[in-house]
């Protein structure tokens, strides 16, 4: 299998670091293109083997897949420069939740799969999202959750819950982080507990936390009744969890689906011109 990246900012040089480390890519099956050449010629040096391109067009051509790690309002120009190198049977992924399927398949001559990544890959864990179009083949699905399988669990959903469970998977450890971030503070401000003592302790517990959840099989609804003693400290801060988080994750997801109609609306209009030469 050879695989092209284009673009390896932040999660395009995730997925290219994740495959190598798990073993799932050597070097060598790799090239990437990156709008700054530099950035992927230093991807290169740190991996030898790894091809660095100056064009999108030859980062795309004869690959078995490639994937376009761009932000959302540079997905048209990159797919004006690569749909004379593509071939019907090569598979593109997407990895921008504002891209839809519709769009790649009118677009592009060839197979086409959305897939949402997440940074626990880094970690060789977490959740990939995969959406598949309608001209992919079975051997393709399997080849690509195969490799998306060394660094995560795949898991297929319809495009129509894109957003939500990108939430969950995708943004949900900035989220998680954010809130542990702020409990460590609260307990460095409140009781002067050093900071490295405090971040060790909170850690621990979410990582524990994580293997009741997905190694013993408990739900959190399972941990929080076997940690909170009625009566005792555990449920008095529930309660006042429980009253101060009222509807704040139901806002949450408001506001990241309101993004989300404002970024697919941009994509809309720089989609909405006519075909070029092919």
């Amino acid at each position: 299998m050879n695989v092209g990246f284009i673009g390896t900012g932040s999660m395009g040089g995730m997925l290219v670091e994740a495959f190598i480390r798990s073993g799932a890519l050597p070097p060598e099956a790799i090239t990437v293109a990156n709008r700054t050449y530099a950035k992927a010629e230093r991807l290169a040096a740190r991996h030898p083997g790894l091809t660095a391109v100056r064009s999108n067009a030859e980062a795309a051509a004869g690959r078995d897949i490639v994937f376009l790690c761009v932000k959302p309002l540079d997905f048209k120009p990159v797919i004006d420069e690569i749909r004379a190198s593509v071939q019907p049977e090569q598979l593109i992924v997407s990895i921008t939740s504002p891209v839809l399927l519709a769009h790649l398949e009118e677009w592009l001559p060839c197979r086409v799969a959305k897939v949402i990544p997440s940074i626990t890959n880094l970690a060789l864990g977490g959740v990939t999202l995969v959406i598949y179009g309608s001209r992919v083949e079975p051997g393709q699905m399997a080849m690509l959750e195969g490799l998306l399988s060394h660094i995560s669990q795949p898991v297929r959903i319809e495009e129509k819950h894109t957003r939500v469970a990108s939430d969950l998977s995708s943004c949900g450890p900035a989220f998680m982080a954010f809130v542990l971030e702020r409990f460590v503070d609260a307990a460095v401000e409140e009781t002067g507990i050093r900071r490295e003592e405090a971040e060790r302790l909170a850690v621990g517990m979410l990582l524990g936390t994580g293997r009741l959840l997905a190694g013993e099989g408990l739900t959190a609804g399972e941990v929080i009744r076997r940690v909170s003693v009625p009566g005792g400290i555990t449920a008095a801060a529930l309660k006042l969890l429980d009253a101060e988080l009222d509807g704040v994750f139901n806002r949450l997801i408001r506001t990241t689906h309101a993004k989300f109609r404002e970024d697919l609306a941009k994509v809309e209009q720089a989609f909405a011109v006519k075909h070029g030469p092919a």
